[in-house]
């Protein structure tokens, strides 16, 4: 049987992507020029999904109004997890919202429809909970899970040794029996994890591996951002009307006839370019962003109303929202050291993250792999170096 709805777990923050997810939610941030969550949609439209139920918490005014109660004409239902306490406690949310077997996936991963309707079709023809699964070298930071005749048969939260090849996809089939088996599961420190449930539910039921190798993006930490853009611009993952093959600029942005744009890359609804600007390859520009004369943009998303004024070069950055950015600035690139709360990445690549609403008045310079916080003001001619705070001011 056909599953028709889908429980969407959108509640969370993504610590790990802070400063950008200090104002909004993971799953609102940008996969190129369009929120991660609007991509999720569209997977799970093209689907065939009939009915969204979506779970929020974190910030859920920033998910409800962007999207309102439809999306392409499919009805939004959305819950509420007023206290984040795991995957399961998200989705135990929605009991009341679902009425039989439901499709469950994560609002913050890219996958493609035809992954959605892989997992679909095996729960359809089996009866039996359907669980996508993915190949990867690296598995040390998911879930990976043993598979033994189609069927999983175990699953070890991010192991340390290499001999797994597969991870949990995130995209489930479940009857409507879960949110009993939700119920049943134990807690620990206070959190339902969905996947405690899932290795309830091993003991005594078969869960199908469903092998899929089509999309499948996840941004963990601020680089993965970038990650994510050149996956959505490479498959064309983008609405706006398209000026090239792999370069799409929608009808109301403006693009000076002497600036250059190198395939991939988007130019948003109200973007401006001027003249002898290099946009590209693998940029993203969001709604409203304007990039001055002379400037050089690369392997960068800039997201909404996002101002970079002339003879700037930044090369793997990523902004947030209303970012101004002086004459003269420049990101140089990584690869970089870059840390996360306490955690220090090893060459990561990743210019700069400059988060919602910071400034930097001219001249400033990054050393690849700086973090700034939202609302941060960096002066004339500072160079910054590591993590800025929110509210900062920076001064030479």
């Amino acid at each position: 049987m056909h599953i028709d709805t889908a429980v969407v777990l959108a509640a969370g923050e993504g610590t790990r992507l802070r400063p950008l997810t200090r104002n909004r939610p993971k799953p609102m941030l940008p996969a190129a020029n369009r929120p991660i969550l609007e991509h999720v949609f569209d997977a799970l439209v093209e689907a065939g999904i009939e009915k969204l139920v979506v779970v929020v918490g974190y910030k859920r005014d920033r998910v409800q109004d962007h999207f309102g109660p439809t999306y392409r004409g499919v009805p939004i239902s959305y819950v509420s997890q007023t206290k984040q306490l795991g995957s399961g406690h998200a989705l135990l949310q929605a009991r009341n919202a679902v009425d039989g077997p439901v499709l469950v996936m994560n609002g913050d991963r890219l996958v493609d429809a035809a992954t959605i309707e892989a997992v679909d079709t095996s729960y359809a023809e089996t009866g039996q909970t359907s669980i996508a699964v993915v190949e990867r070298q690296d598995t040390s930071r998911y879930g990976a899970v043993e598979v033994q005749d189609g069927d999983i048969v175990d699953i070890v939260e991010k192991p340390q040794r290499d001999e797994f090849r597969l991870i949990n996809g995130g995209v489930y089939a479940f009857d409507g029996d879960i949110f009993e088996a939700i119920d049943e599961t134990t807690r620990h420190a206070g959190e339902l994890a969905l996947t405690d449930t899932i290795e309830l539910l091993l003991e005594s039921n078969r869960i199908r591996a469903v092998e899929v190798d089509g999309m499948w993006v996840d941004a963990t930490y601020p680089w993965d951002l970038l990650t994510v853009a050149r996956e959505v611009l490479a498959r064309g993952r983008v609405v706006e009307s398209a000026r090239d093959e792999q370069v799409w600029v929608d009808n109301s942005a403006r693009v000076h006839d002497e600036a250059t744009l190198q395939s991939p890359a988007v130019i948003g609804p109200d973007c401006e370019v001027g003249p002898d600007a290099v946009i590209g390859p693998n940029v993203a520009l969001g709604r409203n962003v304007t990039v001055g004369a002379n400037s050089v943009i690369q392997h960068t998303v800039l997201d909404a109303d996002t101002r970079v004024d002339p003879s700037s070069t930044l090369i793997d950055t990523v902004t947030g929202q209303d970012v101004n950015l002086g004459v003269n600035t420049v990101v140089p690139g990584g690869p970089a050291d870059v840390q996360v709360g306490t955690e220090v990445f090893e060459d990561q690549r990743l210019g700069a993250v400059i988060a919602d609403r910071a400034v930097a008045l001219g001249d400033v310079s990054f050393v690849s792999g700086s973090l700034v916080g939202p609302n941060a003001q960096l002066a004339t001619g500072v160079t910054v170096d590591g993590t800025v705070r929110e509210g900062a001011e920076v001064v030479r």
